[in-house]
């Protein structure tokens, strides 16, 4: 019997709580586009204390934040047929690339109005590197299934770090009366602290599976 390689072995299944988390990060991320697509086209005219400033950057470069929510949209529903994929299924890749590289330029551009400054910026800059230098790592693996899929998953994780930083900024809100801390001050720092989140957490579940599929190849070897 010839031993299993770790691509033929089969896959163990993402955990339910992986599968969750990922669920309510494309969801939170829909609901972000639809309300800034909304606040665009029907400002209103009397907004909460905390998002008056917010919409008010946003309206200012319209054409600008269109030109990076659509696309970043379209690119969050189709992560789910590259999560879930089928083998068969190979068209949502083909959009996938072009649609994330617009989203990775354009939010680079998008780091001139930065409401949270330089806390901001810098994790858009670290970020947005990453998750480019993913799909251009996962482009260029095209012909490797295999490694394709690994680093267009990294990159899927990455950018929904931006509705991880939703709940981030929530807790800030919340707790702003007893901090003092104003939009301009925790804007960057929940940017930092939801982007970590989801790269970290999906780093550490990707190495402990290949922990887990490496020691199964070793155990198929010795019972060859």
């Amino acid at each position: 019997m010839l031993p299993q390689s770790q691509s033929e072995l089969p896959n163990p299944p993402a955990p339910l709580w992986l599968r969750i988390g990922f669920w309510i990060c494309i969801v939170i991320a829909v609901a972000v586009v639809i309300r800034r697509l909304v606040a665009l086209v029907h400002p209103n005219p009397n907004p909460p204390p905390q998002f008056a400033g917010m919409d008010d950057a946003f309206a200012s470069h319209a054409a600008l934040t269109l030109a990076h929510i659509l696309p970043a949209l379209a690119f969050v529903l189709l992560a789910p047929f590259i999560v879930f994929r089928r083998a068969q299924r190979t068209w949502p890749a083909t959009f996938i690339y072009p649609l994330g590289l617009i989203v990775g330029v354009t939010a680079y551009a998008m780091t001139t109005y930065s409401i949270g400054g330089w806390t901001e910026r810098s994790a858009v800059f670290f970020f947005d590197t990453l998750f480019l230098i993913s799909l251009a790592i996962s482009y260029r693996h095209r012909g490797d299934s295999v490694l394709q899929r690994r680093w267009l998953l990294r990159a899927i994780a990455i950018l929904l770090g931006i509705a991880t930083t939703r709940p981030v900024m929530g807790i800030f809100f919340a707790t702003s009366p007893l901090s003092h801390l104003t939009v301009h001050q925790f804007f960057g720092i929940a940017f930092w602290i939801g982007f970590s989140i989801n790269t970290l957490v999906f780093e550490l579940w990707l190495r402990s599976r290949d922990h887990r599929l490496q020691s199964r190849e070793i155990t198929a070897q010795s019972h060859a």
